[in-house]
């Protein structure tokens, strides 16, 4: 899907919420769309003091956590990094879909799976022990299919 198109259903989804995506908002989501791996914060903040001189560690954070909120990115905390969600423009809400990341500790590929039978087997997991799950990420690190070949 082109870049543009994701931005802009990535607005309709906020306007429908009632919340706005930003002209900064937008430019964050976009250098988060265009990273070929998850990306840090202050990666995002060298970036856009190319286009926005007085862009601090604020002006980023306020927005990654909007972006978040929305359901439009996802924290890895593995790598203290941000990446785009792939259900985003399904708009289940922020996040309310089961996702896993696949993390190749070589060459840093990240990959996003959706897999609800795996969430399930955690969440029962978790109720055989009382608890009651409200979020799940995990992060499973490894090696990719490329890495693995001898």
């Amino acid at each position: 899907m082109e870049l543009d198109t994701m931005l802009e259903q990535a607005a309709a989804q906020c306007a429908k919420r009632g919340a706005q995506l930003t002209p900064l908002r937008r430019q964050v989501l976009r250098l988060v769309l265009e990273a070929e791996q998850p990306v840090g914060a202050y990666a995002l903040l060298d970036q856009l003091k190319a286009q926005r001189a007085g862009a601090a560690p604020p002006t980023v954070y306020r927005a990654l956590d909007f972006l978040l909120e929305q359901g439009l990115i996802h924290k890895l905390e593995r790598l203290n990094a941000f990446t785009p969600c792939i259900e985003a423009g399904h708009d289940h809400g922020a996040h309310s879909h089961p996702h896993q990341f696949l993390i190749c500790r070589r060459c840093g590929t990240t990959t996003e799976l959706t897999d609800h039978e795996a969430a399930h087997a955690l969440e029962a997991a978790a109720a055989r022990a009382g608890f009651r799950v409200e979020r799940m990420t995990v992060e499973l690190e490894g090696l990719c299919a490329a890495c693995a070949k001898p």
